[in-house]
């Protein structure tokens, strides 16, 4: 607060009112916490983080592009988060992983290891969830795989999950 003295003496004379010179610094701290406060509240503290994908030209014709069986792997997203798998398109046997650490991440890092640079092709089937293939593009991310194509699942291959999944009674 802001303080006036009266000025009034011992000897029973009126002097003139003087005035203090000092001022409360009170309001303006107040301010400053209350827009320091402010600022810090509605700040984004945290950067989102984007994957970049790499889209074809819509103008660009389509082109059949011949790839060696032995440099990809195909990732088939299926229900409950399993991931059927193969690697020879020709003759595919199918394979089952999760996506523990234990799961895809080893297949991804002992497919890399074997293949100079190894391309992954996943298909998600109706029964998978967006966060499956999310969740598959960041174990590529994590292996370091700089090439993979998201593909729509054939009905050979819809076939083929269906057949294993009856051979081995997965529901």
């Amino acid at each position: 607060m802001a303080e006036i003295s009266t000025g009034d003496s011992k000897d029973g004379k009126k002097r003139s009112k003087k005035t203090s010179t000092k001022v409360d610094m009170t309001p303006m701290v107040d301010l400053a916490f209350l827009l320091i406060t402010f600022f810090m509240l509605t700040t984004n503290l945290t950067k989102k983080h984007a994957m970049a994908i790499n889209l074809p030209d819509k103008n660009d014709i389509k082109k059949e592009q011949t790839v060696d069986k032995e440099k990809t792997v195909t990732l088939i997203l299926g229900e409950n988060d399993r991931i059927y798998w193969y690697v020879d398109p020709k003759k595919p046997e199918l394979n089952v992983t999760n996506f523990s650490e234990s799961g895809i991440r080893d297949l991804l890092d002992t497919r890399k290891k074997s293949v100079d640079t190894l391309i992954t092709i996943i298909k998600p089937m109706k029964d998978s969830k967006y966060k499956n293939l999310v969740d598959m593009m960041d174990e590529i991310n994590i292996a370091d795989i700089r090439k993979s194509a998201i593909v729509d699942i054939t009905a050979d291959e819809e076939k083929l999950v269906a057949e294993y999944k009856k051979t081995f009674n997965i529901q």
